[in-house]
């Protein structure tokens, strides 16, 4: 089945946002929507064959050839196929795992909002509850599809010399062109604000603690007015179920600590000051809300945090420190540091990667203008949840344009043979499933031939 494990691994993330944001009121005089596939009690929607079609597109992946509307069509019935399989089979997600999914995947899309709940209400037509609601289902079929998948490959490795007969099998004029690449690390350090603004920080949060228990102001009210968690602020306050691991040390040893209902006094994390409230636990998840103050770096603050780069750079260059090691003991950034620093693109977790792959232009354009082997100057930036950081970035080698090749691309091409073996595993999962289960597809799509040997 042509690109079906592709297909699946993408489009079952594309499902979230791309399917259920993008349900606006559709103009006047366009053709309504309709159901294009059943399976057993779930359907597929032409709309959602559409804007999934689309976004496939827009992220087909480097060097990859981007899926047809038929191979689309065929993703989304598989994701069907396995829910109705999973009911059979007795795969279950549980509400634990769905909650704490969509309060993440919800808190996010209110961040791009800036917190305001009426400006997505505005844009989309759905209140937040709404929308909460959806999301809830779709990210539901979502973790079923995953677990599914993870059952039927379960334990697919690939070795070297299958990587090898892999590449080996593709014509020489069919390999694909990778752009230009770059390995690229940073070392990240986040200003301290002086202890006058942390002590009227703490201040202020133990004045908010008051008035709730003397009933002169609600928990929510204050968060909506105060908390500078762009996600949660407009909620209330209210953060959602988390398993416990996910959230900062130190808030989660202070919410396990509280009561329901009871209120903490003020913690600090790396976000800044907290004063929480815990709603509920319920088996490995937990529920709070909070009020978070951000204490503000002056420019002093940040001109002692590029005193201190700057330092560390000139042990960089003079060989007192490896870039790596310094990274490791001394960034402030948790998703490069563990990795010396360095950028890796999630798909393969290579180091090596399109510049574009970071999502940042002023990053991109940073290193345009750098040479390899080249450590720059500290440099501020914006964090939208911390505020001003200072950083230092390090161009450690490009890669040019070139035709795919083993010694250069070796962790792409594992990729693509593990992708190919799983394939070929859910291919013949597919056909003897889908005599289980009912399936009855539109004759829009006969064409396609969804489901059949290929």
């Amino acid at each position: 089945m042509k690109l079906l494990n592709r297909l699946i691994l993408s489009l079952s993330g594309l499902l979230i946002l791309g399917h259920t944001l993008a349900q606006e009121n559709p103009p006047t005089g366009q053709v309504l929507d309709k159901i294009v596939a059943k399976v057993d009690n779930s359907i597929v929607l032409e709309s959602e064959v559409q804007k999934t079609y689309i976004e496939a597109i827009a992220q087909s992946q480097q060097g990859m050839e981007a899926p047809n509307r038929c191979e689309v069509f065929e993703s989304l019935l598989i994701n069907k196929l396995m829910v109705a399989k999973a009911a059979i089979d007795s795969v279950m997600v549980t509400e634990a795992e769905v909650l704490v999914q969509t309060n993440n995947r919800f808190n996010m899309v209110m961040q791009q909002f800036g917190g305001d709940e009426n400006m997505l209400a505005e844009i989309y037509g759905k209140s937040g509850d709404q929308l909460k609601a959806e999301l809830e289902e779709v990210i539901r079929e979502q973790l079923i599809v995953q677990k599914m998948r993870s059952k039927i490959t379960e334990g697919i490795t690939v070795s070297p010399a299958e990587v090898r007969a892999f590449f080996n099998s593709i014509p020489r004029d069919s390999l694909p062109l990778f752009t230009s690449e770059a390995t690229v690390g940073q070392i990240v350090r986040k200003p301290e604000a002086n202890p006058n603004i942390r002590e009227e920080l703490i201040a202020q949060l133990l004045q908010f603690k008051q008035e709730i228990l003397e009933g002169k102001s609600s928990f929510a009210d204050l968060a909506k007015k105060y908390s500078e968690d762009p996600g949660s602020g407009a909620q209330g306050g209210d953060l959602g179920f988390f398993r416990r691991g996910e959230l900062a040390p130190e808030y989660e040893a202070t919410s396990l600590s509280l009561r329901p209902g009871e209120i903490s006094d003020p913690v600090e994390t790396q976000f800044g000051f907290h004063m929480i409230q815990l709603l509920e636990i319920k088996g490995n998840t937990y529920n709070t809300r909070h009020i978070l103050r951000i204490p503000k770096a002056s420019e002093e603050d940040i001109q002692k945090a590029e005193r201190y780069l700057d330092s560390l750079k000139k042990q960089i260059l003079d060989g007192k420190i490896d870039f790596a090691k310094a990274a490791k003991e001394y960034s402030e950034d948790r998703a490069t540091s563990d990795a010396g620093g360095f950028f890796t693109d999630p798909a393969t977790n290579s180091n090596r990667l399109s510049l574009r792959t970071l999502e940042d232009p002023v990053l991109y354009f940073t290193i345009d203008t750098m040479k390899v082997g080249d450590i720059t100057p500290p440099l501020r930036f914006e964090d939208p949840r911390e505020g001003t950081k200072v950083r230092i970035l390090y161009y450690k080698a490009r890669y040019p344009a070139h035709k795919a090749n083993l010694q250069d691309d070796y962790e792409k091409l594992k990729a693509a043979t593990l992708r190919r073996k799983e394939d070929e595993v859910l291919s013949k999962w597919f056909l003897t499933a889908k005599e289980d289960v009912f399936i009855d597809i539109d004759p829009s799509y006969d064409r396609c031939n969804p489901l059949q040997d290929k």
